[in-house]
């Protein structure tokens, strides 16, 4: 699916600013973020499309440190899947041994203006914090060793080389989110 033919929020658009709660006890907000590319990652605890990526998620997160911050958010309905609540988070958050910020967006204000749609999706933007890419983060959510081509991993050498985004951004795959 090319761009043009996408229903995907339009490159170039503006990061919606946010303040929100981590895992870790403090509020994070996109002003905390001072690397040349950032990632947000919407995702959850419950999702197995997300459980089977994570370990990628933070394996990419430390090969881009310094250069490609990464953030979390989930925004699911705690009422209907308390195992995305905002304890169950902290508690993957420390079992997994998360390296990036885990952020619950409990009034799901900044997942809706990132438009985001399942989990994982994945939104990357560059230094003016403008849309650079959104898509999904390979090409095998399911086995680490079929993956072929890792499509987040090129957009973001791209966005640090200063380069047009990619032509070609496939979607992500995932669960829909549990909106209230």
């Amino acid at each position: 699916m090319s761009l043009k033919e996408s229903t995907m929020v339009p490159l170039g658009t503006a990061c919606p600013d946010f303040t929100l709660p981590g895992v870790d006890g403090r509020l994070w907000s996109l002003h905390d973020f001072h690397t040349p590319a950032l990632l947000v990652v919407v995702m959850c605890n419950h999702c197995p499309y997300v459980q089977a990526i994570d370990g990628r998620l933070d394996a990419l997160a430390r090969a881009q440190a310094g250069r490609c911050a990464v953030v979390a958010i989930n925004a699911n309905d705690a009422v209907s899947h308390p195992e995305d609540s905002f304890e169950a988070m902290r508690k993957r958050a420390l079992t997994r041994g998360f390296t990036f910020p885990y952020l619950w967006d409990e009034e799901q204000t900044v997942v809706k203006a990132l438009g985001a749609v399942c989990t994982p999706d994945f939104f990357l933007y560059d230094s003016h914090r403008r849309l650079a890419y959104r898509g999904r983060l390979d090409d095998n959510w399911k086995d680490a060793t079929r993956v072929t081509r890792q499509e987040l991993s090129e957009a973001i050498d791209g966005v640090l080389a200063g380069r047009d985004p990619l032509e070609v951004q496939h979607p992500s795959m995932g669960c829909s989110i549990k909106w209230k």
